[in-house]
């Protein structure tokens, strides 16, 4: 049985080869990833249940703590070590380099984020690459450094040129992990909903469809549909509830609790 890896055993394999991570929102998914071979995977807070970790099986798990709900240092800190109770072997962290670096104080074991930073998008021009100019590659650099100096042990590099990415990832001891930033990380990232086919709405460049479930969703969303219209026509008719459905009582007993009850 493979042995569930720690951030040391991570840290180990930087530059050695390439991870393959996945976010996932579901038990489903969890285990499914488990079951494929999947190193590591990301998921969120609210859905971080002790049934994740337990689908989740040996993957190195990343548990997101998410910007904005979360607001103070303290609030970062009691999330943190709750993620870190259930199972988690690090939590994503978008806040401060102060409040990164005050988990990592505590020991806590953290990835911050560079490049495109989805809850901080407007600061780069929305959603679109950074790092296509000298000016903006340095940036992505000079943030990388920084995680690394408040203690920060891995960063999502997020739509970057993959040849600047590579190039920071030799110049950092953080296990980069690269979301459409090319093989020069140490991990390809993509989203469950992105590889499974049933993303919503613009679907990422880096993004690879490997199945369509969007179809079969909605063909079982159609068949939902239709068993509910069923079971409504079977109670208007009386059709349901048929005798195998209801509970039975002796005929003695039920004259008897008649013969109880007031007129």
């Amino acid at each position: 049985m493979i042995k569930r890896r720690t951030v040391a055993d991570m840290l180990a394999l930087k530059g050695k080869q390439q991870l393959k991570m996945l976010f996932v929102e579901t038990v489903e998914e969890a285990a499914a990833a488990n079951a494929a071979g999947i190193d590591m995977l990301s998921i969120i807070a609210p859905i971080w249940t002790p049934a994740m970790r337990e689908a989740a099986g040996n993957c190195f798990v990343q548990v997101g703590l998410l910007y904005g709900d979360l607001c103070t240092y303290e609030d970062y800190l009691r999330a943190a070590h709750a993620a870190i109770k259930i199972g988690g072997d690090c939590v994503y962290c978008a806040a401060s380099l102060d409040t990164i670096a005050k988990l990592s104080a505590e020991g806590i074991p953290v990835v911050g984020h560079v490049g495109l930073v989805p809850c901080r998008a407007t600061w780069t021009g929305g959603f679109r690459a950074v790092g296509k100019t000298a000016d903006t590659a340095m940036l992505v650099y000079r943030q990388v450094k920084d995680l690394e100096a408040a203690g920060a042990f891995g960063a999502e590099i997020e739509v970057v040129p993959d040849r600047v990415a590579a190039e920071i990832s030799k110049r950092t001891s953080l296990l980069m992990l690269s979301m459409g930033a090319g093989t020069g990380g140490d991990a390809q990232y993509l989203f469950a909903e992105d590889v499974l086919g049933y993303t919503r709405g613009h679907q990422p460049r880096h993004a690879k469809v490997y199945r369509n479930f969007r179809a079969e969703y909605e063909r079982l969303q159609q068949e939902r549909i239709a068993a509910f219209k069923e079971f409504a026509a079977d109670v208007e008719s009386g059709a349901y509830p048929e005798q195998k459905h209801l509970v039975p009582i002796e005929d003695s007993e039920f004259e008897a609790f008649m013969s109880r009850l007031p007129d």
